[in-house]
């Protein structure tokens, strides 16, 4: 991409315009990936075996700390190379993306080695118990002991993509993986292919993951002379301070996944009290809620480059006009979808299972989720405008709050007084409150950002 197109792009474009152009492709890349998650389940589901459902449950807390990593590199180098092409700096651009890319090859690997020696605490501490450890075990083997590596560095390496406005390959790449694991998970899954069931989800996962990052390692080589994503092993090491931007960036979003993490964790190792039917119900339930979930982070993950370019640059005026489009979308967007999700809750579950037990457990545990949504918007929308602007610590802290300060306690809390229902609407309590605290953080901070212009001035 030639350096006017980025201009126009990131500085001229009609805001509703840029904000489909760099965010439809990643919510629809987005749904794509939640669709091959659902296929995952789905599939899995038409064994009617619970065990298998409830170990691709237990698997999740780890493939989501693979996000740790991706947040790390993925969050941390793209703000940097988003800021660093608003004002021009294209060495930092590309040192940083080569930072970044062999930093998430050596976390994947580390992820691997550390899972294939203490696998048997991996699958106490997700809460496997002996009827259910075997197949989450057969499940990771794939996605964690073989697969960590292209899992993180599909996503880290797309991230760097969409940073300088190559959304479209940016999401190509993910969706391509995506369709080709729904290809592959009937032939894996089931008994008229390799009947491997969970393990053959997994077996699949590895697969499309490999695919990806082959597809962008092909977009890299070919766009050489056209892209600013490095990497070049002599770019490795940039400067002190670019490494210290990036990780004021990535780990307070590292710690941030590292925290829903645990939440999840917490959430598992509750609802495994009540048996394995429990445990594939809030599995069943959790993957249908991150469909309207993964709708408006996908939009704000997509505009998070226009907001750091644009904040570099000094152009305030546009960054608030691309917040104001976002927040009507997002709001109007996760509350059409929430009334759908919630007034068809045993028919969207119904899709994945034939238990009736595991089917009412699921709609109850999807109607709690689905209330948290709208409110979620705006916790999602701050922590993209402060990672966007390199404001790491406030997406900390917002973190730190929803999960240790509101929605485990609640968990503990929900759990003791409606034993199991309560579990689920732990999310809309600490995210209603979260709301507040984001709407009053967007305002303070660019209240600051007005003062701080007019000391300079």
């Amino acid at each position: 991409m030639k350096d006017t197109e980025k201009t126009e792009i990131f500085e001229q474009m009609p805001i509703p315009k840029v904000a489909l152009k760099l965010g439809l492709p990643m919510v629809i890349s987005s749904l794509v990936m939640v669709i091959y998650n659902l296929a995952d389940t789905w599939f899995v589901g038409y064994l009617n075996d619970a065990v298998q459902n409830a170990a691709v449950t237990f698997a999740a807390p780890v493939l989501l700390a693979f996000n740790a990593v991706n947040n790390l590199f993925g969050v941390g180098v793209s703000s940097v190379m988003s800021r660093a092409l608003g004002i021009k700096d294209y060495d930092t651009v590309r040192k940083s993306s080569s930072f970044g890319f062999y930093g998430a090859v050596l976390s994947g690997i580390l992820f691997s080695i550390s899972y294939i020696i203490f696998q048997s605490s991996y699958l106490k501490l997700l809460g496997a118990a002996d009827d259910t450890a075997s197949a989450t075990s057969n499940y990771m083997f794939w996605t964690v002991a073989l697969g960590a590596t292209p899992c993180i560095l599909n996503v880290v390496v797309s991230s760097f993509v969409r940073a300088e406005g190559g959304a479209f390959h940016a999401s190509f790449g993910v969706m391509a993986g995506c369709i080709l694991n729904i290809l592959l998970d009937p032939f894996f899954i089931l008994p008229f292919g390799l009947n491997m069931g969970a393990a053959g989800a997994g077996l699949a996962t590895f697969i499309s993951n490999i695919a990806s990052c082959i597809y962008y390692l092909a977009y890299i080589y070919i766009k050489k002379d056209r892209t600013y994503v490095c990497i070049d092993p002599s770019m490795l090491l940039p400067s002190r301070k670019v490494i210290y931007d990036i990780f004021s960036v990535g780990i307070p979003a590292s710690i941030q996944n590292l925290l829903n993490v645990t939440g999840m964790t917490i959430l598992n190792n509750f609802t495994a009290s009540y048996g394995s039917n429990a445990v594939a119900a809030m599995g069943i339930s959790h993957k249908l809620h991150t469909i309207p979930v993964h709708v408006v982070f996908g939009m704000f993950q997509g505009i998070m480059p226009l907001i750091g370019y644009n904040y570099a640059s000094g152009n305030i005026r546009r960054v608030k006009d691309v917040i104001r489009f976002s927040t009507v979308y997002g709001i109007s967007a996760i509350s059409v979808m929430t009334m759908i999700f919630y007034c068809y809750s045993s028919d969207l579950t119904g899709l994945f299972i034939e238990n009736k037990v595991v089917i009412d457990y699921s709609s109850s545990f999807l109607k709690g989720m689905m209330l948290a949504m709208p409110f979620l918007c705006m916790d999602f929308l701050a922590i993209a405008v402060f990672q966007s602007c390199g404001l790491g610590s406030l997406s900390f802290v917002f973190a730190v709050l929803r999960k240790i300060i509101f929605e485990i306690p609640i968990i503990l809390l929900l759990d003791r007084l409606f034993p199991l229902t309560g579990l689920a609407y732990s999310q809309f309590i600490a995210e209603l409150i979260m709301a507040g605290v984001a709407v009053y953080s967007l305002k303070y901070f660019f209240k600051r950002y007005k003062q701080k212009t007019l000391l300079e001035e």
